[in-house]
């Protein structure tokens, strides 16, 4: 007979995503909602620690995606061109359902970067140039949104380097021309002293298996929002988790605070949905078909 589950298994990961969740979790601010959770740690590209490679087309066969797709895991955020992308082939493939049911808290920052030695001062110039990302996942995404004003699709090149230890040892031996980094691997770049050509925040999204109830949701993102509000009064308390990521790379006075960003969770609308969706149609990077119905549930608002 399985065991039943007697509380949710909730992933984290790259700090930058996840500030909120662990801010919450080392406050004691679940406890305070009456939730009893079971914390997952996954395997990112930020961790300097990471081994894992990433396939372009298979983003199910991933670590994180593997564990919860085996039930390792109830719930679960990243960038939400990668949750929208998730949550709609896993039906198309079989797999384990999932919907989004919140725009997450956190805000991640990613960037473009060079060496200083480059003659690219600004996106243009990386015309027909690899910048090197993560496949399919948020550093990817974000890259296309801020460079397509800048450069017609077809001069938009991308690459696979690895992770973003990798993806700078990449760019200083040449192998690259860019690379797309989240932080805290844009201060280490700057420490470095790479330059940095541009630069934005992108909102993480929030995805749960149907096995996860509105209350216990409800409960969640009431504790991430006061996080939230630590975060937005004094993030330095908090900068340890992401300098951690780097192996020693970074000191807490090297980081940026000014790059933390943070918001309550909020429900995940129609508008928002529509935008998303067809946005990343547009680059071919989801299968067609989706609806919001199909697609979101913001049950922890019902």
């Amino acid at each position: 007979m399985t065991e039943q589950k007697t509380k949710p298994q909730v992933a984290v990961m790259n700090a930058i995503h996840d500030l909120p969740v662990l801010v919450a979790r080392e406050n004691g601010f679940y406890e305070d909602e009456g939730l009893d959770i079971e914390w997952v740690t996954t395997p990112g590209m930020a961790q300097v620690t990471t081994a894992h490679s990433v396939k372009y087309d298979t983003v199910f066969d991933r670590p994180l995606d593997s564990l919860y797709n085996d039930g390792g895991i109830d719930q679960y955020r990243m960038c939400e061109w990668g949750i929208m992308k998730r949550a709609v082939e896993a039906d198309t493939q079989g797999l384990r359902h999932r919907k989004i049911v919140a725009l997450g808290a956190a805000m991640s920052t990613f960037a473009i970067v060079v060496t200083p030695d480059s003659d690219a001062y600004e996106p243009e110039q990386l015309k027909d140039k690899e910048i090197a990302v993560t496949p399919n996942n948020g550093s990817h995404f974000t890259t296309l949104k801020m460079m397509e004003g800048f450069l017609a699709p077809e001069h938009l090149k991308t690459t696979n380097a690895g992770t973003m230890v990798k993806r700078l040892e990449a760019l200083k031996e040449g192998k690259v021309e860019a690379v797309s980094l989240m932080e805290p691997w844009i201060s280490v770049a700057e420490k470095q002293g790479m330059r940095v050509l541009i630069e934005a925040h992108t909102t993480r999204s929030e995805a749960a298996s149907d096995e996860l109830d509105g209350e216990t949701l409800a409960a969640m993102f009431r504790a991430q929002a006061r996080a939230v509000e630590l975060l937005e009064k004094d993030p330095t308390p908090y900068v340890h988790y992401l300098v951690a990521e780097t192996g020693g790379l970074l000191e807490a006075e090297d980081f940026r605070v000014s790059r933390l960003l943070n918001a309550p969770p909020t429900p995940y609308t129609r508008e928002r949905f529509d935008d998303t969706y067809n946005w990343t149609e547009k680059w071919n990077m989801v299968v067609p078909g989706a609806t919001y119905e199909n697609t979101v549930d913001n049950r922890a608002w019902d």
